[in-house]
């Protein structure tokens, strides 16, 4: 059996991690149980923040008759979901091609 070429290793960062941490699946770019574990998990995070902004949007509306720790239970969703979403969005940026060079005179 051939080795895959270590020069076609990819890293993909995962949308989990210990205490903070960043963990990341090293792989050759194939598909993979984790990766699409990972993509799983992605899409349940996405879910999740939709859901969230739907929920929290009405509770602050100028009317909106909250309590302060409504509120901050609003804001901790929030951030939760933002701090998830950054993660998907750096580990789908790190996985997207370079552009290839325009030659001089393309438009």
């Amino acid at each position: 059996m051939t080795q895959p070429d270590p020069a076609s290793r990819l890293l993909r960062l995962l949308p989990w991690g210990d205490d903070g941490k960043a963990a990341v699946l090293v792989t050759d770019g194939t598909e993979t149980y984790l990766s699409r574990l990972a993509d799983r998990v992605e899409e349940q995070q996405i879910e999740t923040a939709a859901i969230a902004l739907k929920l929290t949007r009405p509770m602050v509306e100028d009317d909106a008759d909250i309590t302060v720790s409504e509120l901050r239970w609003a804001a901790r969703r929030l951030i939760e979901s933002l701090t998830e979403l950054l993660v998907i969005a750096e580990s789908r940026g790190q996985r997207i091609p370079p552009y290839a060079q325009a030659h001089e005179g393309d438009g």
